[in-house]
């Protein structure tokens, strides 16, 4: 009932507002004439006065007396068609403003909205958030503000923040959550992406400090291992790089998810590694065999397997693990023209509105292949 309330009271001020230019106009029009009316009745009036004081002859005041009467008969003679009709048009338009718009609107709501729904304000919605992920952050968020120190908060919202791309938000969140409950690898490990993420996917000093600090707590740390070999090689010592890589992959499981992307950057940094346990990659045969290969033997070999992981995936796009090997690669390759497209064609499938959608967007920006136009 409220809402309609607020409907008919919003639709009145509306009215009042489109027709007091109307009802204005009309009582100005109003006002002229009678101030002309009044002009010419003084204007005979004086007349009379000039008359009797011998001012004139009548003679000439009957002259002055026609041509003011001539001229006030001009003015009622106008009224008709200066101010009826104008009248007439302006009540068309009172009826349109007062009945025609406020119908057409509530029809279009009747046909658009949805009036059957019961109001929800937004302390309902933040009790009862469902899965709006939306207002479980503004939830959490009202929570912080009102009990900053709760650090367990801070923890859990964290994450979230960068899962939807509010990676200034991850950070302050990250920093709060090790101020309030010490550090730990995935915290400090987490604040460290998000570090990254600022930075366009560059291990920054910072970001290498806390992975630093994060292997002081779990020196088997393979996520920090791997960020820690990465700035090596963003920072051009791809012998140290190559090195630091390997012994991640040595000390990694045969199955580690991990593994096919250090594999990726051992090839990258003049080592034998290559894209693994996806259709198209190399086995552990393979990977012996390249390592008394030629450089340019070993990197045909590592084409091959791209261009054929790249043709599976045109036949099966419903892969995703495959779209973010075959991005890796072809910037491993340095084709980065291939690597845009392939970007591309995994967005097709995972659109960049989902999760997995986003982690092919930052992939690439770790990777520094251009986005443009991919993030609709």
């Amino acid at each position: 009932m409220l809402f309609w309330i607020l409907v008919a009271v919003l639709t009145a001020a509306v009215a009042v507002i489109l027709l007091y230019p109307l009802l204005r106009g009309a009582k100005a029009a109003q006002n002229s004439r009678a101030g002309e009316e009044a002009v010419y009745r003084d204007q005979f009036r004086e007349l009379d006065r000039d008359l009797a004081g011998g001012l004139i002859t009548p003679e000439e005041a009957d002259y002055a007396r026609a041509e003011i009467g001539r001229r006030l008969i001009a003015v009622f003679a106008a009224e008709p068609e200066t101010t009826q009709k104008p009248a007439r048009h302006h009540r068309l338009t009172e009826v349109l403003v007062l009945l025609i718009l406020p119908v057409l609107g509530l029809c279009l709501y009747l046909t658009t909205g949805r009036p059957d729904l019961p109001s929800q304000p937004l302390q309902a919605r933040l009790e009862n958030p469902g899965d709006d992920v939306a207002v479980l952050i503004a939830k959490a968020e009202r929570h912080l503000a009102e009990n900053p120190d709760d650090g367990k908060g801070w923890d859990v919202l964290a994450p979230i923040y960068f899962r939807t791309m509010r990676v200034n938000d991850a950070q302050v969140a990250y920093r709060n959550a090790i101020r309030l409950l010490g550090p730990s690898p995935i915290r400090l490990d987490g604040l460290a992406e998000t570090l990254m993420a600022v930075s366009d996917g560059v291990v920054t000093d910072e970001a290498r400090q806390v992975l630093e600090q994060s292997l002081t707590l779990e020196p088997n740390n393979p996520r920090a291992r791997f960020y820690v070999a990465l700035s090596m090689e963003q920072a051009g010592r791809a012998e140290e790089a190559r090195r630091a890589f390997e012994a991640l992959a040595q000390q990694s499981p045969a199955d580690a998810p991990w593994l096919p992307l250090v594999n990726e950057h051992i090839a990258k940094n003049g080592g034998a590694g290559a894209p693994s346990a996806a259709p198209g990659s190399p086995t552990s045969e393979d990977v012996a065999a390249a390592e008394s290969m030629s450089a340019g033997d070993r990197q045909q070999m590592i084409r091959g397997m791209v261009d054929s992981l790249d043709a599976k995936l045109s036949e099966d796009p419903n892969n995703f693990e495959g779209w973010m090997r075959l991005v890796r690669s072809y910037a491993v390759l340095n084709d980065k023209d291939r690597a845009a497209s392939a970007l591309k064609r995994g967005l097709a499938a995972f659109p960049p509105s989902g999760e997995q959608g986003r982690q092919l967007l930052a992939l690439a920006r770790e990777l520094g292949i251009a986005t443009e136009g991919m993030t609709q």
